[in-house]
C-alpha cells in the first residue's frame, strides 16, 4: 500500500493557510475541522511550512498568549518533511517514527496534494495486516479441507 491508496480514501480536502494568517485563526481551523496540523502554503500552492498543535502549545509556553495575535510565519516548522503519493506505507511510517512528527505533507510536482496524519498510517496499515491474516487463515482452511 502507498500514500495514494490513503489519500483515496480519505478524499480531496486539505485545509490550509497562509504564512501571514493570525495563530489564533490557525487554531481556529484546527478546532474546526477537529485536525492536528494545518499545512501553511504560498501564493502557487506550494509548501511553505506547517503549523501543528505542538507549535501553538509550544509557542504559549514560551512567550504567552500573545503569540496567538503573532502570525503563523512566526511558529511554523520551515523544513517540512514531505512524501509523494507513490511512497510505501512502511517507508512513510518509518519516516515519522524517525522524525517525531504526526502529520506529513503529499508533494506531486512540487504542489500540494493532501496531508497525511500518523492515525491515517495507521488505519491502513492495521486494515493491510488483518487483510493478509484473512487470507492466510483462509489458505490454512482451505488445505485442512475444511
Amino acid at each position: 500500500m502507498n500514500v495514494a491508496a490513503i489519500l483515496k480514501g480519505k478524499g480531496g480536502a486539505i485545509t490550509t493557510a497562509r504564512s501571514d494568517a493570525r495563530v489564533a485563526a490557525v487554531a481556529g481551523l484546527l478546532a474546526q475541522h477537529r485536525i492536528g496540523a494545518i499545512v501553511i502554503v504560498g501564493p502557487a500552492g506550494q509548501v511553505e511550512g506547517i503549523v501543528s498543535e505542538r507549535d501553538i502549545v509550544k509557542a504559549i509556553a514560551t512567550r504567552g498568549s500573545m503569540c496567538l495575535e503573532e502570525t503563523a510565519d512566526a511558529i511554523m516548522t520551515r523544513h517540512v518533511t514531505t512524501c509523494e503519493p507513490s511512497e510505501p506505507l512502511d517507508q512513510l511510517m518509518s519516516t515519522m517514527t524517525a522524525g517525531r512528527f504526526r502529520h506529513v505533507p503529499v508533494v506531486e510536482g512540487g504542489k500540494l496534494v493532501g496531508i497525511v496524519s500518523i492515525g491515517d498510517a495507521v488505519k491502513h496499515h492495521i486494515a493491510e495486516v488483518e487483510l493478509e491474516a484473512h487470507a492466510l487463515k483462509n489458505y490454512v482452511l482451505a488445505g485442512q479441507g475444511g
